[in-house]
């Protein structure tokens, strides 16, 4: 309307100057949206033949055909009155004089003023009261609006509305004017509401509210005044659909246009105003003809403006899908909200922004991905329409251009260009590079870069894996110092219509994977790290650390608190650099280290078993982190741990998590080899002491020490085939096959030379092989550690009380009670035993007394042994038991360990208690 305005005075003086040079031009065309040249043209134009406008020769509109007889003193009238507005500004601000001289004026100006009643009064007083009211009641002026964060936004207030304007400045009614007059009325109009503008006689219906944002977007309805002839009324209301879709799409360009709306917005709305520019040059072309062709009809402009309502008619309804999807038109339901991007909260909030950039606080934003996903299933849709199709694959080209430049970013550089986060790939800035040396749950790796799948594009859903992967391959060798991000990348697809796009994902995918593993299998010697892994948490080969044992035992006895850690760090590396081993060629001896854990190997591996489950967001908390009850009888045996630290990238591979699986391997390696010496020593004291290897003259301690013997026996097969187990036929498979597939070439598999294995399959093989050792150790199931436990302390308990029961043994002997030699016992054995006993204290000698005979000593003896034996015999037939279900169900190569434990058992009261046939025989 503010166009419209400033326009006037242009065009009045274009009709006046042509009804006073020409008074015999009778053209009935009120101005039109022309340009100066146009208007200054028109005095030229009065000569021209009449044409028929419609078929019916009656309609024909030209100088001498045209058939209002009053349409002279309509147009003096209107010229007049206008011409008088334009003098009356003038006036006022300089030539006031001037205006006094003219008094045939002042009753036109009268008529001017609506709020006045007519009266007779003088010129001066009437120049006085102008003087007194210097702003007029109509006067709209066009402003400027303050600056948005869309730069291309319009930025010119909103004229008033038609209907506010005074009576006397509302045109003559429809019905007064003929035919010929009506038409050139309404194309007049139409062409400046073609440009989102009122006319004389097309105005806004009463409900629209230009000052409202959604009344804006979806559009304004016209309403046509009365008495327009019907024919005229039909192709007139036909046409004024294409000016609403026209204003619709102006404020949707302003509005989408908004710095948080993304780049994809921006590129769309750009395109769209491409459309839009070529629309009002489509106009200028109709009001070209309009001014200069006596046949343009409103027909025609109708015939005219079919493939561009069409045009606009497609944008109009992409835009309303935008819209809602953005809840600027109508309600839509909650959805639920998407994990909050705290990071970029933070960051808004350093840079001094809001919690939610724009007007749009509390709402879901529709952009990046979702916006191709909208236009790709809008083109899918009108595949038919072949006008609609190239429109939406040209506006579809255009839009995906900028996520096309940061998906090539993200390809060959391994960078994150999303200012908006509209990419399909996130980033989370908190979790950094450092963050791996105490991470236990790999956030820096599957976190870190994650996939969001609202913004994937269709275009990429077959191949998000692959553009994740490649872009996390990129940033690690980018990080490590080995891509050229200032390398400018040159001939890559920048549309999804490109042929190229999907080789081009796969070609950088394939670059990126073997760029990572070259840098990690050959500059960071992956392979050797593995086997340094090997060495040192399997105990592959045992010797340095048997040696390491031996030195260390003294110190490793004493209770948890007590041991001397930089003591034993000292000792590990003396025995790593012993010349002779295999473990002092390793280049990575220098990354082991000696620590202790206050928790117990059974303690720390329930914790993990009954953990039933953590929520997607989450994180376990490392071991420090959570409260335990420690082994208050822990000692350095049972406490020791190494651990391995490892440089970035092969920290990704060897991460915390991997190595804590790897201390529980070695833990309970440990620990049973910690039990065997023990088991050993036992066996020792039985075979060297006196009061084990003299044969008795008593039978029944002769029977109850092979009792003792032969449980002892048992334990040791049970922890020497429990080891074998765990090492040879649970580790070593599963390591063998690790290394093989580390050394496959490349298409070795299956001959096609692509990458048999990507770094993320590596690391999955990695934690599968850790995993698959852990349960077959029957580390991950919580009855068997429960179980295994009560084995295991059984032993424990057995071998700590050997001395304790060589005591009671020579108490409960008659032999060895006097001062007199054994007949069966060898004289330096005697003298041997003698000074031993001479050593002991007085106490000794006088609980010997307080027992009232010895077959009571002797049967206290074989209860604690039947206690022994019913323990370690009961808990052995039910880990048998849970070995052959779990075989069954779960892991089979439990089978042979089930045949061998099954020795350990055999000839006791439980061995045959297994099945129902054994029972009945």
């Amino acid at each position: 309307m503010s166009s419209r305005l400033s326009r006037e005075p242009s065009y009045a003086d274009r009709r006046t100057n042509g009804t006073t040079d020409s008074d015999d031009n009778p053209r009935p065309r009120a101005g039109a949206a022309a340009s100066g040249a146009a208007r200054a043209s028109a005095d030229s134009r009065s000569g021209r033949s009449s044409q028929a406008g419609y078929t019916n020769p009656a309609h024909k509109r030209s100088a001498s055909g045209n058939p209002r007889p009053t349409s002279r003193t309509i147009e003096e009238r209107r010229t007049e009155r206008l011409t008088v507005t334009t003098r009356e500004k003038l006036i006022t601000r300089t030539r006031s004089p001037e205006r006094r001289a003219k008094e045939p004026v002042q009753p036109e100006r009268e008529r001017w003023r609506p709020k006045e009643t007519p009266k007779s009064r003088q010129p001066e007083t009437k120049l006085k009261e102008t003087k007194s009211e210097p702003v007029p009641a109509w006067d709209p002026v066009a402003t400027l609006v303050p600056h948005s964060t869309a730069p291309l936004a319009i930025r010119v207030s909103i004229p008033p509305l038609a209907s506010e304007a005074p009576s006397s400045q509302q045109p003559q009614p429809l019905y007064e004017l003929s035919l010929e007059a009506q038409e050139a009325a309404m194309i007049e109009d139409l062409l400046f509401v073609f440009m989102g503008y009122e006319g004389q006689y097309i105005r806004y219906s009463y409900g629209y509210n230009p000052s409202d944002e959604r009344d804006r977007l979806q559009g304004p309805a016209f309403k046509i005044l009365p008495g327009l002839d019907p024919s005229l009324q039909d192709l007139t209301l036909s046409m004024l659909q294409m000016a609403t879709h026209h204003s619709a799409l102006e404020m949707f360009v302003n509005v989408q246009s908004r710095e948080e709306f993304g780049i994809v917005n921006h590129a769309l709305c750009a395109a769209i105003r491409r459309f839009l520019h070529d629309y009002l040059v489509m106009v200028a072309q109709l009001e070209t003809q309009f001014l200069t062709n006596e046949t343009f009809t409103l027909h025609l402009l109708h015939v005219h403006t079919l493939p561009t309502s069409q045009m606009m008619s497609q944008l109009y309804a992409l835009a309303s899908d935008l819209l809602r999807r953005n809840a600027l038109l109508d309600d839509e339901s909650e959805e639920e909200s998407d994990v909050e991007d705290f990071d970029n909260i933070i960051e808004n909030l350093k840079r001094g922004g809001d919690l939610v950039p724009g007007n749009m606080t509390g709402k879901k934003i529709c952009k990046g991905g979702v916006v191709i996903d909208l236009i790709t299933k809008r083109l899918e849709s009108m595949s038919g329409d072949p006008a609609a199709r190239s429109l939406l694959t040209s506006l579809l080209r255009d839009a995906s251009r900028p996520y096309m430049a940061m998906l090539n970013e993200w390809l060959h550089h391994g960078e994150i260009k999303d200012p908006h986060s509209e990419f399909l790939i996130k980033e989370q800035k908190s979790i950094r590079r450092d963050m791996l040396e105490q991470d236990y749950t790999d956030d820096y790796w599957e976190r870190r870069y994650m996939i969001q799948k609202q913004n994937i594009p269709p275009q990429l859903q077959d191949v998000k894996d692959k553009v994740l992967l490649a872009g996390k391959y990129l940033n690690v060798v980018r990080e490590c110092g080995g891509v050229d991000i200032s390398k400018v990348t040159r001939d890559v697809p920048t549309s999804f219509d490109d042929p190229r796009f999907l080789d081009n994902v796969n070609n950088a995918y394939a670059y990126a994977n073997e760029s990572l593993m070259k840098l990690l299998l050959t500059t960071h010697a992956l392979p050797a790290r593995l086997r340094s892994l090997k060495h040192y948490f399997f105990l592959d080969p045992s010797d340095y650390f048997t040696y390491f044992m031996e030195l260390s035992a003294s110190e490793l006895r004493k209770p948890l608190k007590s041991v001397n850690t930089v003591k034993l760090q000292s000792l590990l590396d003396l025995v790593l650099h012993q010349p002779g081993s295999i473990v002092s060629l390793d280049p990575f001896k220098e990354n082991v280290h000696v620590e202790m854990n206050e928790v117990s190997l059974i303690k720390m591996l329930q914790r993990v078993v009954n953990i039933t489950g953590i929520e997607q967001g989450e994180s376990l908390q490392p071991l420090s982190n959570q409260p335990v009850e420690n082994d208050k009888n822990a000692v350095g045996f049972t406490s020791l741990q190494l651990d391995y630290q490892v440089p970035f990238p092969v920290s990704l591979v060897i991460s915390r998590k991997t190595v804590w699986r790897y201390q529980a391997l070695f833990r309970y390696l440990l620990s049973l080899k910690y039990l065997e010496s023990q088991l050993s020593t036992t066996w020792q004291t039985h075979n060297t002491g006196i009061v084990w290897s003299h044969k008795s003259s008593t039978r029944k301690l002769e029977i109850w020490k092979r009792r003792v013997w032969t449980l002892r026996a048992r334990m040791v097969v049970f922890v020497q085939q429990l080891l074998y187990f765990c090492t040879l036929e649970v580790i070593e498979p599963n390591w063998q096959s690790l290394m093989s597939r580390l050394k496959a070439k490349d298409g070795s598999l299956d001959g096609s030379g692509k990458p048999d294995r990507t770094v993320d399959e590596l690391m999955q093989d990695h934690v599968d092989f850790l995993d698959t050792c852990l349960k077959g150790c029957m580390l991950t199931n919580g009855k068997l550690i429960r179980i295994h436990s009560k084995l295991m302390q059984t032993c424990t308990v057995f071998a700590a009380y050997t001395n304790w029961l060589s005591r009671e043994l020579e108490k409960a002997d008659p032999d060895l009670i006097g001062t007199i030699k054994p007949p069966n016992m060898s004289g330096k054995q005697w003298a041997r035993f003698q000074a031993a006993k001479s050593q002991k204290s007085s106490s000794d000698s006088a609980s010997n007394s307080q027992l009232h005979d010895d077959e009571g000593r002797i049967n206290n003896l074989f209860e604690i042994i039947k206690k022994w034996e019913t323990n370690f015999s009961r808990h052995l037939q039910i880990l048998l038991d849970a070995l052959n279900h779990y075989a069954a169900t779960e892991t089979v190569v439990l089978l042979s360990l089930c045949a061998r434990l099954a020795t350990a058992n055999q000839g006791t009261e439980y061995a045959g208690l297994r099945t129902e046939e054994d029972m009945a025989s």
